[in-house]
């Protein structure tokens, strides 16, 4: 018995038991116990925990234990089911056996087929039906899921918003760093199984729309690896409108989800937030289709700052939303114990500084163990923020994207120690209003500003870690 038929005749066990087929989690865990790879190693593969991996084994071998009449578990999972196999191909029992090149296989007729096929319209179900969906998974693009911090309230969000709300287009925003990649990985186990394809694509490498539509139909076509099986046959278009009309009718036929992440990679820089680079700006036809056409599926997008089309339909349309990702407040603190800081009394004061971003306080935690020995106050007494090369270099690639004028105000708001008005920064960069509200919002856009309401009055400012950088590599730079 090969893997595949390993799932087949599982699949057939549990349907029969269940009334429901397994899911992509479930044959996740078969494939992976099948092939002797270890629980930690399958969570790699599927992006989730290692413990969200265990505990739905533990719930199949459960399964599988009253089906077999015996105690199944990981190791003698596979030995167990070629037995029982066996004993079934004698006296065929309760289950339907088709032969099939020699080989005896549990008929596969009752295996998932998605509601929303092809010729049949989208239809809107219930979360009871959609949760026995299986879906067919391209995350080739995704990275490695690393530690995830308390995104609680997030995960609601977007969960509300996708699965109950049906919102079509998701913008996951925020500086560098503060976690907008691993948010979504972390969301996936939880909304997977509301949709028949989910696919993950980096623009990391700047490919260009035709490119991005293809690989995207390639796979919705089940044309290409991995999970090639046969289904619509032809040639794709070679035309940008073309493609991106077939890929709004597979939107409509079936339920998708496609999460873009580095979407910054194809914006502008040098000029205010939300502009594309010249050979990019057919992407805006892309977001604004999806936003603006009726379909079921959605799009989630990662971005250090939103596309001008997206700013425009959040404003607009209710089926598009923007999530802007802050700091991980108190919550950092379990990056800090990992590092091994001591002093928690005084961890409070070095997440504020480098407000919660995860990326930041994992890139300081190390040198105040290393040059502090894990004393937070130690390091705090100098008054000083530790930046360093990685830090530095990461802070230049944002802030080199800004325009001139950008560049000019976040100088301004650095040399203040308290918070400014608008009409403070007129009067010391001597700006129109018109210029200086668009390089606000621009900057505001790029999650670059702090502010907050005084005396009924709007104030900016920039969190510490900016201000630094800023203040060194800009401002007497005289730029």
């Amino acid at each position: 018995m090969d893997v595949q038929e390993l799932l087949r005749f599982a699949n057939g066990l549990v349907f029969t038991k269940t009334g429901k087929h397994l899911d992509d989690m479930q044959e996740a865990v078969v494939r992976g116990t099948w092939q002797g790879k270890r629980y930690s190693e399958i969570s790699k593969e599927v992006h989730c925990t290692e413990r969200h991996v265990r505990n739905v084994a533990s719930k199949l071998w459960q399964i599988l234990s009253k089906i077999l009449e015996e105690d199944i578990n990981k190791s003698n999972f596979s030995s167990a089911m070629e037995r029982y196999q066996i004993s079934k191909i004698s006296n065929f029992g309760d289950f339907n056996f088709v032969q099939n090149k020699g080989n005896i296989n549990v008929c596969t007729e009752t295996l998932y087929h998605p509601k929303n096929s092809k010729n049949s319209p989208p239809t809107q179900t219930s979360n009871e039906d959609d949760t026995q969906q299986k879906p067919r998974l391209d995350l080739r693009d995704a990275p490695d899921i690393s530690s995830f911090y308390d995104r609680t309230s997030e995960l609601t969000t977007l969960q509300q918003w996708i699965v109950h709300d049906r919102t079509r287009l998701v913008a996951i925003l925020g500086i560098s760093g503060i976690g907008k990649t691993n948010l979504a990985l972390h969301l996936l186990p939880q909304i997977q199984h509301q949709f028949e394809y989910v696919i993950w694509r980096s623009l990391g490498t700047s490919p260009t729309l035709n490119n991005t539509l293809k690989s995207l139909l390639k796979f919705l076509s089940n044309q290409s690896p991995p999970l090639a099986r046969g289904g619509e046959g032809g040639v794709l278009p070679t035309s940008t409108d073309e493609l991106l009309s077939l890929l709004i009718d597979k939107l409509r036929s079936h339920r998708c989800l496609i999460i873009l992440d580095d979407v910054q990679t194809i914006l502008s820089s040098g000029q205010i937030a939300g502009n594309y680079r010249p050979e990019y700006e057919n992407y805006s036809t892309l977001f604004k289709c999806i936003g603006q056409t009726c379909h079921n599926s959605c799009l989630i997008v990662n971005s250090w700052e939103a596309p001008r089309e997206i700013v425009a339909l959040n404003r607009e349309n209710a089926r598009v939303r923007t999530l802007r990702l802050n700091g991980l407040g108190a919550a950092a603190g379990e990056i800090l114990r990992e590092k091994g800081l001591l002093e928690p009394e005084k961890c409070e004061t070095l997440i504020n500084n480098y407000r919660g971003n995860p990326l930041w306080l994992k890139i300081v935690a190390p040198m105040i163990q290393e040059l502090f020995g894990g004393r937070v106050a130690e390091f705090l007494k100098y008054d000083t923020l530790f930046l360093g090369d990685e830090l530095k270099a990461r802070l230049q690639q944002q802030c080199d994207r800004l325009s001139d004028l950008e560049k000019q105000v976040m100088c301004c708001i650095a040399n203040e120690i308290e918070p400014v008005s608008i009409s403070q920064i007129i009067e010391k960069v001597q700006l129109s209003p018109d210029d200086l509200c668009n390089a606000l919002l621009s900057l505001g856009n790029r999650a670059l500003i702090e502010k907050q309401e005084q005396d009924n009055q709007a104030l900016f400012s920039l969190s510490p870690v900016l201000r630094q950088f800023v203040k060194t590599e800009y401002c007497r730079e005289g730029r």
